[in-house]
C-alpha cells in the first residue's frame, strides 16, 4: 500500500500592489503666473496716464505769447501747436491697432508715453521753428496712440465697469485740462519765461510711465497683454461704426468750437475778459461733472436713453444761446458742456460695447478717433469762418444747433450691433 505524504502548501504570497507607471512626459518649464491688475490699481493707472493726455496741448494756450516772440510766429503759424496734435488724434488712429497687435498694447502705450515725455521736454528747448514744430508731432503722436489703445485695456480688463472707467477716464482728461489751463500761466510769469511752463508737464509723464510698467508687469491674460495674432480691420462696412463716429463727430465739433470760441464771442457780446473767463470756466467745470455722472448711470449696454438725455441736454443749451446769446450765459453755456460731457464718456463706451475683445475694440476705437477727430478739427476753423464773413456769431450759433440735432436724431439708432 502506498503512503503518500502529504506535503503542507506553502501559504499564498500577499499580492504587492504597484501602481501603474505613468508615461514618460518631457517636462515643461511652468508659465509665470498671470494676474489682473485690481479694479483700484487699474483706476489709479489710467488716471494717472489720462492726466497726462491733455497738458501738453492745453497749456499752449498761456504760453503763446512768449512763444510767439520768441520765434516771430504769425497767428496761423502759431495755431498749428494746437491744431497738428488734435489731427494727429485722429490720424494716428490708423497704425495704432497694428502697433498693438505687432509689439503688445501695454508695451506700445508705454513707448507712447516715452515719446511724450521727450517730446514735451525737447519742446520747452526749442531754438527753431523746425524743431518746434516737429516736437508738436510728436506729441501729438504720444497723446493719440496712448489715448487710443487705454479703450482696448478696458475692454480687454473689466468688460462689466467700461462705462465706469471711461467716466473716470474722461473726468482725468478733464481735470488734466482744468489744472494745464489754471497753473501754465502763473508759473510761466513768474520765471520770465515760457520754456519752464512747457517743461513743467514732463514731471506727470514721468508718474504715468510708472503706473503702467506697473500694469505691463503683472504678467496680463492673453486677452489683455500679449501680442494678438488675429488682426481685425477698421469696420468700414458696419453701419454702426459709421453712427457711433457720426455721433462722436458731432459732440467733438461742438465742444472744440465752444471750448476755443466761448471766450471771444462774449467779449464781443459786451461782457469784461473776466466775466468772459469765468464764463469759459463754467463750461469746463460742467463737462468734468458731468464725465462720471453719465458713467455711473448707463449701465446697460443699450445707452440709447442715456445718449438721447446727454444729446438733448446739449441741444437745449445751443438752442438758448442761439435765441438769446447774451441772457443767461451762466445757464445756456453749462448746458451745452454738461451734455456734450456726458456724451463725451458715452461715446467714448459705445465701441466697446459693439465689440467682443480688446484688439476688436481698438479696431473700432481707431476708425471712430479717426474720423471724429478728422471732423472736430474743422469746428473751431468753421465758427471762426463764419464768424468773419457774416461779422458776428448768430451764423455759427446755429451752424451749433444744427449739429445738436444730428447728434440727437442719431440716438434711436446705436443700438449695440451683435443685438440686432
Amino acid at each position: 500500500m502506498l503512503v503518500t505524504s502529504q506535503i503542507p502548501l506553502a501559504e499564498p504570497v500577499p499580492e504587492i500592489a504597484v501602481e501603474p507607471v505613468a508615461p514618460l512626459r518631457l517636462c515643461k518649464p511652468a508659465s509665470p503666473p498671470q494676474h489682473t491688475p485690481s479694479l483700484m490699481m487699474a483706476i489709479i493707472c489710467i488716471v494717472l496716464v489720462a492726466l497726462t493726455l491733455r497738458p501738453a496741448i492745453v497749456s499752449v494756450g498761456p504760453l503763446l505769447p512768449g512763444m510767439i516772440a520768441d520765434f516771430a510766429l504769425s497767428h496761423t503759424q502759431a495755431s498749428l501747436l494746437t491744431a497738428i496734435p488734435t489731427l494727429l488724434m485722429g490720424l494716428m488712429a490708423l497704425p495704432t491697432p497694428w502697433l498693438a497687435r505687432r509689439f503688445g498694447r501695454d508695451r506700445v502705450i508705454l513707448a507712447a508715453l516715452a515719446v511724450l515725455f521727450v517730446a514735451t521736454g525737447l519742446r520747452a528747448i526749442a531754438g527753431s521753428i523746425g524743431v518746434l514744430f516737429l516736437t508738436t508731432v510728436g506729441i501729438g503722436a504720444g497723446i493719440a496712440v496712448a489715448g487710443a489703445l487705454l479703450a482696448g485695456f478696458v475692454k480687454g480688463s473689466y468688460p462689466k465697469q467700461a462705462a465706469v472707467l471711461m467716466s473716470i477716464y474722461a473726468t482725468a482728461l478733464a481735470l488734466g485740462s482744468t489744472i494745464a489751463a489754471a497753473a501754465t500761466g502763473p508759473v510761466a510769469a513768474a520765471v520770465a519765461s515760457w520754456r519752464l511752463g512747457a517743461s513743467l508737464w514732463m514731471l506727470p509723464v514721468v508718474i504715468a510711465i510708472g503706473a503702467w510698467f506697473f500694469i505691463e508687469r503683472q504678467g496680463l491674460t492673453a486677452a489683455q497683454g500679449r501680442v494678438s495674432t488675429r488682426r481685425y480691420g477698421m469696420p468700414l462696412r458696419n453701419p454702426t461704426a459709421w453712427l457711433i463716429a457720426l455721433f462722436f463727430a458731432c459732440n467733438n465739433v461742438i465742444f472744440y468750437a465752444f471750448i476755443s470760441w466761448t471766450a471771444p464771442m462774449f467779449v464781443e457780446y459786451g461782457r469784461s475778459a473776466t466775466t468772459a473767463g469765468l464764463i469759459l470756466a463754467s463750461f469746463t467745470l460742467a463737462f468734468m461733472i458731468s464725465n462720471p455722472l453719465f458713467g455711473v448711470l448707463s449701465r446697460n449696454e443699450d445707452r440709447r436713453v442715456a445718449l438721447a438725455v446727454s444729446s438733448g441736454i446739449a441741444l437745449l443749451g445751443t438752442l438758448t444761446l442761439a435765441i438769446a446769446p447774451n441772457a443767461m450765459p451762466f445757464v445756456a453755456v453749462p448746458l451745452i458742456a454738461f451734455g456734450t460731457g456726458g456724451a463725451f464718456t458715452l461715446a467714448m463706451t459705445l465701441p466697446l460695447d459693439n465689440t467682443a475683445n480688446a484688439e476688436e475694440a481698438n479696431a473700432w476705437n481707431a476708425f471712430v478717433l479717426l474720423f471724429s477727430y478728422g471732423v472736430a478739427a474743422a469746428g473751431p476753423l468753421l465758427m471762426g469762418y463764419l464768424r468773419d464773413i457774416t461779422g458776428g456769431f448768430h451764423t455759427s450759433l446755429w451752424l451749433m444747433v444744427g449739429v445738436s440735432v444730428v447728434m440727437l436724431s442719431s440716438t434711436p439708432f446705436l443700438k449695440p450691433y451683435h443685438r440686432r
